[in-house]
């Protein structure tokens, strides 16, 4: 694995599997109490949950792509060695990002933070509520998953920083294959919105790691 110095005085890894990720997660010491996080960024579309899922896999854990992003009895099995979050049972809909924050930092981090048990509680696309509750407790690692997640305080106290990109054209393709045809006008909206938040984190610039989205990386 070849690491280089970024303009911004960070580590930037050239990673060329899977393996590579998790020997870079395991090599870095925890940085939320006794729990190494890890942050996967980047535009919808990009393919940041399948990545985090094999991630979770090869680091020991379930995939996390399970009904709601969490397997049965994932969330509260405190025996395993990994938990993987998503973005997408945190937002509010389609004009959630800027809330993100409000889940990410004031549920879950800051309180694993104090030693305490995070926990929030799923957005129901269909229903347009909250619905049931993930506990979020100290693990080997946390994987957070999703457009927005790597925001500034985040970062403060993450081991690793995955940023995942591929092109605009097949991440909507991939956006609306998934969703439906008319979320369409929802998903250039959410592009442009997710634009932004990236301007005003410096997300991409702060990654550890960057994976092209574009092709499936070897285990």
């Amino acid at each position: 694995m070849t690491l280089h110095e970024t303009k911004a005085g960070r580590m930037l890894a050239d990673v060329a599997s899977i393996g590579r990720i998790a020997d870079l997660v395991r090599a870095q010491p925890p940085t939320l109490g006794t729990t190494r996080l890890v942050l996967v960024d980047g535009p919808g579309g990009s393919g940041k949950t399948t990545l985090a899922g094999r991630l979770a896999v090869t680091l020991g854990g379930a995939s996390g792509q399970g009904p709601d992003g969490v397997p049965p009895g994932d969330h509260s099995d405190e025996g395993a060695a990994v938990q993987v979050l998503h973005a997408d049972d945190m937002y509010e809909g389609w004009g959630g990002l800027p809330s993100l924050g409000d889940i990410v930092m004031d549920q879950v981090l800051t309180p694993m933070a104090r030693g305490e048990t995070g926990r929030f509680r799923v957005w129901d696309w269909h229903r347009g509520e909250r619905a049931r509750e993930v506990v979020v407790t100290a693990r080997d690692v946390l994987i957070i998953e999703g457009v927005g997640v790597a925001m500034r305080g985040a970062r403060s106290l993450a081991s690793l920083v995955v940023w995942v990109e591929a092109d605009p054209d097949e991440r909507l393709r991939r956006g609306i294959e998934r969703d439906g045809e008319a979320t369409r006008d929802d998903w250039v909206r959410w592009q442009r919105a997710e634009l932004e938040e990236f301007a005003r984190q410096g997300t991409r610039a702060a990654a550890h790691v960057r994976v092209d989205g574009n092709r499936a990386l070897p285990n």
